[in-house]
């Protein structure tokens, strides 16, 4: 199973959420999964189609959990596909004014007439857990991302322009740059940077994954570093990698709980550098920052990230005697 699979089957795994998250998450798998069909005399259908029996299961669930619709499900054999099979959920007319009207997909008049629109609800918009909802039901129906042992890269492919301004928004508002390109006449939004792609698993919650790829990362960078720290002296070396081990330990630690996005600047470009570089020295490390910071300045910075693991470790253990009590 690839990276990608992984994480998402991760995320199916979650709880549903509040009432809004399950909007929020509904919209992007609606507005990435789903088709809208006419049949005559003002019905129309709404049907997803999807590969994975999991996420099938999933979007049964949240229409269920939060608009009492029962979708029907059946099967398709693709014999031009290797007999690939895919899971079609589809809703009658009145479930599918239902849930279009719920997701501010379409608004209906005092006489009955209905007019449509594609958009998404407000509360991704204003609330995090919204925004960690939509951005997971868009990972799902139409997100990937490369392993990370070969490269780092993470697209989402929407094909409809609004959903390309809202990915676009909220990424931004999480505090991811974002970057997009035009494929096969679908726009492709996508992040590059591991980081950018970390902080991105951690918001929708994949926390499993955002440790994975952090292990995978690490190796990978101590591997490029291993000809530098070879050139050390012993004993130094030995004490620069352990104070550096428990860095990158205490910084992933916040990675995964709260998120590197959610520190100061100057914590998290230090940050950063200390996950991209964990062989080098603080005098090092803060000749490469922006402005050069000596190395005083650099381990101020990096008690403080200290600081704020222990904070978290605390945390993590008063919950944890609050549910054994």
């Amino acid at each position: 199973m690839s990276f990608s699979s992984t994480a998402k089957e991760e995320l199916m795994r979650l709880p549903l959420g509040k009432s809004c998250c399950i909007l929020s998450e509904l919209s992007a798998l609606t507005q990435t999964t789903g088709s809208l069909a006419f049949r005559g005399a003002g019905r129309i259908q709404v049907t997803y189609r999807v590969e994975n029996a999991a996420l099938a299961r999933r979007i049964f669930l949240l229409l269920r959990t939060q608009l009492s619709i029962v979708a029907k499900l059946h099967f398709v054999q693709h014999a031009r596909l290797g007999g690939r099979r895919s899971c079609v959920l589809t809703l009658g007319d009145k479930d599918s004014q239902k849930l279009l009207i719920a997701l501010h997909m379409m608004e209906q008049d005092e006489d009955g007439g209905i007019s449509l629109r594609r958009t998404a609800p407000r509360h991704p918009m204003t609330r995090q857990c919204c925004r960690r909802a939509f951005l997971r039901g868009a990972f799902l129906g139409s997100g990937s991302m490369i392993t990370p042992d070969k490269a780092y890269h993470f697209e989402f492919v929407a094909g409809d322009d609004n959903l390309h301004k809202t990915l676009g928004r909220l990424l931004e508002k999480s505090g991811l740059p974002v970057q997009s390109y035009v494929r096969k006449g679908q726009n492709v939004v996508y992040l590059k940077s591991a980081q950018q792609i970390t902080d991105l698993l951690a918001l929708m919650g994949a926390s499993s994954s955002v440790l994975e790829m952090e292990n995978i990362r690490i190796t990978k960078q101590m591997r490029a570093g291993a000809n530098r720290a070879s050139n050390c002296d012993e004993h130094n070396s030995e004490k620069m990698l352990n104070a550096a081990d428990r860095q990158i330990e205490a910084i992933k630690l916040i990675s995964i709980q709260r998120g590197l996005f959610t520190l100061p600047p100057a914590l998290q470009q230090i940050a950063r550098l200390r996950l991209e570089h964990t062989s080098l020295s603080l005098t090092e490390l803060g000749q490469m920052m922006d402005p050069p910071v000596g190395k005083s300045g650099v381990n101020h910075r990096m008690r403080r990230l200290m600081e704020i693991a222990k904070e978290i470790e605390d945390e993590l253990t008063a919950q944890e005697n609050t549910k054994e009590d």
